[in-house]
């Protein structure tokens, strides 16, 4: 009778971002709603000129601008009073870059700018870069379980292990799988900022794209 072998086969692919997705909010708050909605519209303008400029160089992949969002709310100080009515407004936007190096000097520079907060920035493949590293790691997982199997036959003094099943890591198991459970991902390594100045340094390590698969084989 053949003797069952199950293994995890696990690769990862190191790739150097090719996007960057700057993520921004313009903002303001006051007790007067009328300078609260010139002062974010001015800003967002003035935002929106720069990025139709950095659009016109060729230097962008996309970006994206969300409506206009506006509320009021009466805050409490630190002895418990309810101090006056305060409006604020904010609106969000999102610019893809896929010059990196247009990125830093574009964000040193937004980010000292009045009433623009730079959230974060998101580093990216294209979806075809994506796609061809994304195979590239299942490839290698596959591989690596083959690998396993072979290593565990030979240590039984089997023979040459012949593949039953394979599936995504987590889908030959009986429980029920985690939705948050991913057989493919994309993780990005710690961005490094080198302080220059106002106009900051990205130097953003490489993404890594992991792939893991469960297999088993049968080995006589």
């Amino acid at each position: 009778m053949p003797t069952t072998i199950a293994v995890t086969g696990r690769a990862e692919e190191r790739v150097e971002p090719e996007l960057g997705a700057v993520s921004l909010t313009v903002s303001s708050s006051s007790a007067d709603r009328d300078r609260v909605l010139a002062a974010v519209g001015v800003a967002h303008e003035r935002l929106l000129a720069t990025i139709r400029e950095l659009e016109g160089a060729g230097v962008l992949d996309s970006w994206s601008a969300a409506q206009l969002r506006v509320w009021s709310h009466r805050p409490w100080n630190d002895q418990g009073r309810q101090l006056p009515l305060v409006h604020q407004a904010s609106a969000d936007l999102e610019v893809v870059f896929r010059d990196l190096e247009a990125l830093g000097e574009w964000v040193g520079t937004v980010s000292t700018t009045s009433d623009v907060t730079v959230q974060g920035v998101d580093w990216r493949l294209t979806d075809a870069t994506r796609s061809r590293v994304q195979e590239a790691a299942q490839r290698a997982a596959v591989a690596e379980a083959v690998r396993k199997a072979a290593v565990y036959a030979e240590a039984l003094g089997l023979g040459s292990p012949t593949p039953v099943e394979l599936a995504d890591h987590g889908l030959l198991e009986a429980q029920p799988i985690p939705r948050a459970h991913k057989a493919v991902a994309m993780r990005a390594m710690a961005m490094g900022v080198a302080d220059s100045g106002p106009a900051p340094e990205f130097a953003p390590a490489r993404l890594v794209v992991e792939a893991s698969v469960d297999a088993r084989f049968a080995a006589g």
